[in-house]
């Protein structure tokens, strides 16, 4: 009998984490880059995530479904950890003297840059909630996770990853009734309603009407 995906990870078949990189290498970088609002931090997040996978892949339980939960769990730690490291590099750099400077490209890059601006008013957003809050805010709404799907990439009770969403709803909605609207974005947990079955979507509008 063929080995499933899972149990050809967890006993380090290289072939299968090529297949594990080709099918969520870009939900883990969308995520990561959602999270830190940078493009080659992200691509570092998911270099450092795969990585981390495969040191940690006899934790994979033998029987389940989509691997993106575990991979998603992973990435969140490489995400702290990295920006962690970005900020204290940051630091040290505003100590030193001021460099010349030099001219920018800003036509060539002003795509970017506007989403760069508009990712960075969400996160402003989401730093009004405690880190669980984020993480599961980030799983359910940003990479679709379920509810039993973040509970199993954070390591946690499903039942804490409802309260926590619940609470990061609330809050969120108290920051956006005081917030100027912003036309260019979304606000986060801005999500279609949550209906029974297979699938579900983890968190309601912030906002009434349809998406």
């Amino acid at each position: 009998m063929e080995l499933s995906l899972r149990a050809r990870v967890r006993a380090g078949d290289q072939d299968a984490f090529g297949v594990l990189f080709e099918e969520h290498a870009r939900a883990v970088y969308n995520h990561a880059f959602r999270v830190t609002g940078n493009w080659s931090t992200a691509e570092e997040v998911v270099s450092l995530t795969f990585l981390e996978a495969w040191r940690l892949r006899g934790t994979v339980r033998p029987e389940g479904g989509s691997l993106l939960p575990w991979l998603l769990g992973i990435a969140l730690n490489v995400t702290r950890n990295v920006s962690r490291a970005a900020r204290r590099h940051q630091a040290a750099m505003s100590r030193l003297p001021a460099a010349s400077d030099v001219p920018d490209f800003a036509d060539e890059l002003a795509g970017r840059i506007d989403d760069a601006a508009r990712l960075d008013g969400v996160r402003t957003a989401l730093s009004s909630l405690r880190g669980g809050e984020r993480d599961v805010l980030a799983l359910c709404v940003w990479s679709g996770l379920n509810y039993a799907e973040a509970a199993e990439a954070l390591g946690v009770p499903v039942g804490t990853v409802r309260s926590r969403l619940s609470r990061a709803r609330r809050k969120l909605q108290k920051f956006v009734a005081v917030s100027e609207h912003d036309p260019g974005g979304r606000e986060p947990g801005h999500a279609s309603e949550q209906v029974d079955g297979d699938r579900e979507n983890a968190i309601r509008p912030l906002r009434g009407g349809t998406r």
